[in-house]
């Protein structure tokens, strides 16, 4: 895993050095393409969904991209599809974009523009480059042709110019249903790419939408609305993913035709895609919709909703999207290595707890039974400017279910019958008896303690290899974890298929100090990860904890 997570940085470092967006910027600065003016992206989602960590890259190479060279970014809302578009997401991507630590120049939408829009669908009926097509879907579709073979042009491509004008007019004004007619641009039925093969730029939808209301009933196709979106705000360079690329000629055909001075220029750029993770809007919508998540922000979901509830951090998100840099190629990013970007930020900035899971008790039959004390634990294992806490002791103590067994493998240095171990922050411990009940399942262990041998005394005699963590029975908080494995697995094809024990809800016994835990607060359970408490779960009351991510362990079964 070291080596595949080096190897993933060293490609990455070479990919953020020779970043090919950055360079082509550099050269169009160079040449003067765009004068005197500040280099202006955007980030332009279309509000039909929350955003995932594939649209985190883009947010982050818009944004940084605009910060490195001084310049200006956008958060634009694409909402030229008013079905499946709604404020609630709206409301969202820019609670994700301001989280992710960005901030936008001018918060727009697409439907800002429809007027203008309209004006322009017009100019064209009038260039002769546009006309009103009353094909269906299907035929037009149909009439398209293939790869190989060259489209046929619609029967309708030859109206007069002012037929045009009045049938478009009449279908603004509501009179044609849904579907009946379209407005198509007039380019080349035998174009290479099948995306010029006269595309529609208008059709017609009868629905209410969240930005206009009932002002229209027909909306611009993305394909034509980008260009001009990107052109009125005065967008430089227009960083798009790679399925785009295609539609790299349709988009310059359309500021060509409108006669644009200095138009954008549309850069393409590989998406992410991440291992054990399904990207599809629309699949993710579908566990939403059918229950099988909480929602969009359930912790096991690859959106960013989802992400900071589980307890990632802008900063870590930030740093995986920069190690693995900017690529026209597509690739298999190991999720492994977003895992390693957030164990590094929490390393240094997150206080350890002791918490036991599977609980075993622990009876110290030579410590008196009245007896209660204090013993010091650092709150940063690695940083003693972090301080201490001081945590209760006493007789009766809880281990975690992992740290005994009754027949010890090769190399267990965990408690086992005879053996001795150091408990975090105070005695050796040995164990001497194991009780069982009359299933003979184990109800506890007998130990005893060596006084001499707490921690922090200078004691200096007989050495142990292991040292466990553990909880005072009497003061232990109980508390609820929540471990969550991937969404997906593959399957023996090598495709996604959904994880039917993606989450499982465990109880644990905490530290007291775990009281105090406020909902998003980010803790280290000592030797077992890192966790946070549930933002919508945790109460004065009662704790509920995620895990991020898990420790790299020493041993394993």
């Amino acid at each position: 895993m070291a080596d595949m997570l080096k190897k993933t940085e060293e490609k990455s470092n070479e990919q953020i050095d020779s970043n090919f967006i950055h360079n082509m910027i550099d050269k169009d600065i160079e040449n003067q393409v765009y004068g005197n003016r500040d280099i202006y992206t955007r980030f332009p989602p279309e509000p039909n969904g929350y955003l995932h960590i594939g649209h985190a890259k883009s947010i982050c190479l818009n944004f940084s991209t605009a910060q490195k060279y001084k310049g200006k970014c956008n958060l634009r809302f694409d909402d030229t599809n008013p079905v499946k578009e709604d404020t609630e997401y709206v409301e969202s991507i820019q609670g994700d974009v301001k989280w992710l630590g960005f901030n936008w120049k001018k918060l727009l939408f697409a439907s800002d523009y429809f007027d203008k829009m309209y004006e322009f669908a017009v100019e064209l009926i009038k260039k002769g480059k546009a006309f009103v097509c009353d094909l269906s879907a299907d035929k037009i579709k149909e009439l398209r042709g293939t790869l190989t073979q060259p489209g046929k042009e619609s029967p309708y491509r030859n109206r007069s110019i002012q037929e045009n004008l009045e049938l478009f007019e009449n279908m603004k004004k509501g009179m044609f249903a849904d579907g009946e007619k379209v407005l198509r641009a007039k380019i080349d039925m035998s174009s290479p790419n099948i995306n010029m093969r006269d595309p529609v730029i208008y059709r017609i939808a009868h629905t209410k939408h969240h930005n206009t209301g009932d002002k229209w009933c027909i909306y611009p196709m993305y394909d034509f609305a980008h260009p001009i979106e990107d052109a009125i705000e005065g967008i430089t360079h227009s960083i798009c993913t790679l399925e785009f690329e295609d539609h790299r000629p349709l988009y310059d055909w359309v500021l060509k035709s409108l006669n644009w001075e200095m138009p954008p220029r549309q850069i393409e750029f590989a998406r992410l895609n991440l291992t054990n993770t399904v990207m599809s809007k629309r699949y993710l919508k579908a566990l939403v919709d059918d229950g099988v998540v909480e929602g969009w922000d359930d912790p096991r979901m690859p959106t960013i909703a989802g992400l900071r509830r589980r307890g990632y951090t802008p900063e870590s998100i930030r740093d995986f999207c920069e190690r693995i840099g900017v690529s026209k190629a597509n690739s298999l990013v190991d999720i492994a290595l977003l895992e390693h970007c957030i164990r590094e930020d929490l390393n240094p900035k997150v206080e350890s707890r002791m918490v036991v899971e599977n609980p075993i008790k622990i009876v110290i039959t030579n410590y008196p039974e009245d007896k209660s004390e204090e013993v010091e634990i650092e709150n940063k294992a690695q940083d003693p400017d972090a301080g201490v806490r001081m945590v209760p002791f006493s007789r009766e103590l809880y281990v975690d279910g992992q740290d005994f067994m009754e027949v010890p493998v090769k190399k267990y240095f965990r408690l086992f019958p005879g053996n001795e171990v150091r408990f975090k922050g105070a005695y050796f411990i040995t164990c001497n008896d194991v009780i069982k009940d009359e299933e003979g399942n184990i109800k506890e262990l007998h130990c005893t303690y060596d006084p001499e041998t707490k921690s922090g005394s200078g004691f200096s005699g007989r050495k142990v290899k292991g040292t466990i963590h553990w909880v005072d029975a009497k003061t232990a908080v109980k508390i609820k974890i929540r471990e969550y494995d991937h969404l997906m697995n593959e399957d023996e094809n090598g495709e996604n298929v959904l994880n039917e024990n993606s989450v499982n809800i465990i109880d644990a016994y905490a530290e007291p100090s775990i009281k105090d835990a406020k909902a998003g607060e980010r803790y280290q359970f000592f030797r077992h990860g890192y966790y946070i408490a549930d933002e919508k779960l945790t109460t004065e009351s009662s704790k509920v904890f995620n895990r991020i991510v898990d420790l790299k362990s020493s041993w394993k079964k």
